[in-house]
């Protein structure tokens, strides 16, 4: 048994959480969702995009065949919906949970012009203001914009510009909103997050990351969980205290643990490269590994690896 953390941040890994049918890989995952129910959805880079799971990692489904070329962010909606972010397509599409899609923003495979402002070039994730019902879609990669929508998809405004200024953005990478609507956004590159209001004014901001990738926030708890894909230079893959890992802020931007805080590895309790994290009803964590990309491609042979974690809270 492998625990992480400390105190009343106490983890197991669930080693081989996740049974996919026989011949069946992810290649990698690059978001993860839990619904109420605690049915967990694994959005991936592979032949079946979404795959889902019950809480004890049995498979149920899966859907999205021939739509989503390339997953991204998934956050789940009112109404038993989910919204999937794909940058591939340049579109998110808000599906019900067995994946009907009822509603599309973007134009399929048609990005903006390069850093236009205009939605979307490689849009990344997108958050829901608890309050308003209002969304919000963070425009990471060719873009570095946040873009504000009503509940029925009405662009409403967008701000950012690319730079390292406060209010500027270096890889929108992840959205998300606390229960009184702050926005928080994972300025990846710039190895922050920033916070903003529901206007787009910008509050302040989260310092000491290590490239924050996956961002969720638990209204309950108040807590805000971040992954951490690490340091981006080879030579520097082995140090200590640089990521890749996940880490427990309050909502007030106190650190509350880290998790994980060792170089690269298959090991459970190792990390390779969180991108997508979400917990469940049971604050169980699920953490989403871009593997393939990062380091599963570059082998020799190239090898799919692991790419799905989840960390049972104790006590």
């Amino acid at each position: 048994m492998v625990e992480l953390g400390s105190g009343q941040f106490t983890y197991e890994v669930a080693e081989g959480w996740g049974i996919l049918p026989d011949g069946w890989g992810f290649k990698e995952v690059a978001a993860v969702g839990a619904d109420d129910k605690g049915n967990v959805y694994a959005f991936n880079r592979g032949e079946h995009p979404m795959i889902v799971f019950d809480k004890e990692g049995n498979f149920l489904r899966s859907w999205g065949e021939g739509v989503f070329p390339r997953a991204h962010g998934i956050t789940m909606g009112p109404d038993d919906t989910i919204f999937c972010t794909d940058d591939g397509d340049h579109t998110v599409r808000q599906c019900t949970l067995d994946g009907k899609i009822l509603m599309t923003l973007g134009i399929s495979g048609q990005p903006s012009p390069f850093m236009s402002g205009n939605p979307f070039h490689r849009c990344t994730h997108l958050a829901i203001d608890p309050q308003s019902g209002d969304f919000y879609v963070s425009d990471g990669y060719g873009n570095a914009r946040v873009h504000k929508y009503s509940p029925d998809g009405k662009l409403l405004f967008s701000w950012g510009e690319s730079g390292t200024d406060p209010g500027q953005f270096n890889i929108v990478h992840n959205i998300c909103t606390d229960k009184d609507g702050w926005v928080y956004v994972a300025d990846r590159e710039n190895h922050r997050v920033q916070v903003f209001s529901s206007d787009g004014k910008y509050e302040t901001q989260w310092m000491n990351m290590a490239r924050p990738c996956g961002l969720y926030i638990d209204p309950q708890d108040e807590l805000v969980y971040v992954g951490e894909l690490g340091v981006a230079i080879g030579p520097n893959s082995q140090a200590l205290g640089v990521g890749p890992r996940v880490s427990i802020y309050g909502t007030d931007g106190v650190l509350k643990a880290r998790l994980g805080n060792e170089p690269e590895g298959e090991e459970p309790g190792r990390f390779i490269a969180p991108h997508g994290i979400c917990i469940d009803p049971d604050r169980n964590i699920y953490v989403g590994e871009v593997s393939w990309t990062h380091t599963g491609s570059g082998l020799t042979p190239p090898r799919e690896i692991r790419s799905l974690q989840k960390l049972v809270k104790k006590g």
